[in-house]
């Protein structure tokens, strides 16, 4: 599903260049679960980035689908973006002046169903331990709980592709565990493809796809037994 050719990422500070990947070339298929794992500082967000069409390669190209992301039109990437793809971030992205259900909604304004999907949110939101909390916004919630929140909005759009950076960061352990279950009962009951940008590898399994970043380039992958 997802192939990343001769990738090279470079940022530029001032009048220096950082360059966050290094001629990154691999190949993710279709409905895997995949961890992309290494330093702080080693590029791994960069790369679900440019997956995410919310960044540009420098150089080399991602393909996702057939579909090849640097020659897409703006409108293109905001389609695969809204649509394809389910985005779990560090930092949440919720919208203060809206609840739990609403949050977990937004993604469906533009599209007309956002009545009719409320009751599968709702049901989102209860199997990742928020029923009580439907009515909320994120200022009464905790990190964990908004965390919750946004991985029930990913889910809700069924998409393709799932790409999450340290999405259990502010969970504890039990807690983590049960959103990697959310995410793994996607992949197998809709084929969805799931990367995930970490640093605990307690959640790796057998057959999962491992991609180790260090200093921008990438190691072999591997695969837990």
């Amino acid at each position: 599903m997802i192939d990343l050719i001769h990738v090279t990422k470079t940022h530029r500070r001032g009048e220096t260049t950082i360059t966050a990947l290094r001629d990154v070339t691999c190949t993710i298929p279709a409905g895997r679960f995949t961890f992309i794992v290494g330093p702080s500082g080693s590029g791994k967000s960069s790369l679900l980035y440019l997956i995410g069409a919310l960044d540009e390669p420098t150089a080399g190209d991602v393909i996702v689908a057939g579909r090849n992301l640097k020659r897409a039109s703006p409108r293109e990437r905001d389609q695969y973006r809204r649509h394809e793809v389910g985005f779990v971030f560090q930092n949440f992205n919720l919208l203060n002046n809206l609840d739990a259900v609403e949050n977990v909604l937004v993604p469906f304004l533009p599209t007309g169903q956002y009545a009719s999907r409320r009751a599968e949110a709702v049901e989102l939101l209860r199997r990742v331990g928020l029923g009580a909390r439907l009515e909320h916004r994120p200022s009464q919630l905790s990190g964990g709980e908004q965390q919750r929140v946004a991985i029930a909005r990913a889910l809700l759009k069924r998409p393709k592709l799932v790409l999450a950076d340290e999405p259990t960061g502010e969970l504890d352990s039990s807690t983590g565990a049960e959103i990697f279950e959310q995410l793994r009962s996607m992949q197998r009951d809709l084929g969805t493809t799931v990367i995930v940008v970490t640093h605990d590898r307690t959640h790796l399994r057998a057959g999962d796809l491992v991609l180790t970043i260090r200093d921008g380039r990438l190691c072999p992958p591997t695969v837990p037994e």
